[in-house]
């Protein structure tokens, strides 16, 4: 099993150049947007290959 890295809401939001509500905001609203994995009760990260393959899509559609 290859391990993953994982970001904190507040890690994202800053790779993303965007707030934290809006990390949120997204993950809720826009299908296309990564979904959160609950690690633990009081644990929500994403994982970086997930908005790494996120942001490559966006780029290609940019085009």
């Amino acid at each position: 099993m290859t391990p993953y890295t994982y970001l904190t809401v507040r890690q994202a939001a800053t790779r993303l150049a965007v707030s934290v509500p809006t990390v949120w905001r997204w993950a809720r609203e826009r299908p296309d947007f990564p979904k959160p994995h609950r690690l633990g009760p009081n644990c929500t990260r994403w994982r970086l290959s997930d908005l790494e393959a996120w942001e490559a899509k966006r780029g290609e559609v940019a085009l």
